[in-house]
């Protein structure tokens, strides 16, 4: 089981820079960000090979954007620049590229799995000689309101969307804020997990008590080993159903300069939680 991280933690910093930094640091593999350190499809070829020179595992790539977008020119744009880059990352060799559903809220519910299932098999079709992989992230959106995030709407969109080479970027940091079990959840899609992300939630119950689940400031991300998460337990399950892929640490910890605050405090942030995964890995 390797371990990386998600660049966007340092999308302030030029590539060269974070590369240097996770190859110094000891990380296995990088998770690369398009907003952040890629920018177009042609950019994927050099930083990949620019991680790959420095030893690391380019384990994905993440594309943020809603891909339901509900202004059709916004989402005609996403999705042809998702195929393209599709077409750039499985020729480079890269085994995942990472997306977000999002939501088109002036459209029901169905037609909002069907839209993103029809767009997600034409990517997939489209990218066969490659055998490019794809996932989605379990992040519930700005608004808390993503389609393709829960366990119903995973086995929802997986029954639209058959083919194997389609799957999950893992989160379980999202579904504890949720009140959704990360482990019952995991096994019930193990077949389907593409990479699982580090990190975790930490809950504040004497504030939840005060101001209830639908205000804000209960809950917090935290690096793994920091919040609720029993990651022995979750990393002996992941491994137990035979999962030997990348764990990529998603550092959204305020107590360590995120976002965007303090460089070094950031950059101990991931180190901190490099260190706590190897413990946990190497303890199983």
């Amino acid at each position: 089981m390797k371990i990386g991280f998600y660049t966007s933690t340092f999308n302030d910093r030029p590539a060269e820079e974070v590369i240097g930094f996770a190859r110094d640091t000891g990380f296995d593999a990088i998770e690369l960000d398009v907003r952040g350190h890629i920018k177009t499809p042609e950019n994927v070829a050099p930083v990949v090979a620019k991680a790959r020179e420095a030893g690391l595992f380019v384990c994905s790539i993440t594309l943020f954007g809603n891909q339901l977008d509900p202004e059709p020119a916004q989402r005609q744009t996403l999705h042809k620049a998702t195929s393209e880059f599709a077409q750039a990352i499985g020729e480079a060799g890269v085994p995942i590229l990472v997306i977000f559903p999002g939501r088109d809220r002036t459209s029901p519910e169905e037609d909002n799995y069907a839209g993103f299932a029809a767009h997600m098999n034409q990517l997939i079709a489209d990218t066969a000689a490659s055998g490019l992989q794809f996932a989605i992230e379990n992040w519930p959106g700005p608004n808390d309101d993503f389609i393709g995030v829960t366990p119903e709407g995973w086995l929802k969109l997986f029954s639209l969307i058959p083919s194997s080479r389609f799957g999950l970027e893992f989160d379980p940091s999202h579904l504890i804020r949720l009140g959704i079990d990360p482990y019952a959840a995991l096994d019930l899609v193990k077949d389907r997990v593409k990479i699982l992300h580090g990190k975790d939630t930490s809950i504040d119950p004497e504030r939840l008590q005060t101001i209830g689940y639908h205000a804000k400031g209960w809950w917090r991300y935290r690096l793994p080993g920091s919040g609720l998460l029993d990651w022995p337990r979750f990393i002996a399950q992941a491994r137990g159903f035979g999962f030997d892929g990348t764990i990529s640490i998603e550092h959204e910890d305020s107590d360590y300069g995120w976002p965007g605050k303090d460089l070094a405090a950031r950059k101990e942030g991931e180190r901190k939680a490099l260190a706590f995964l190897r413990e946990v890995i190497g303890s199983r």
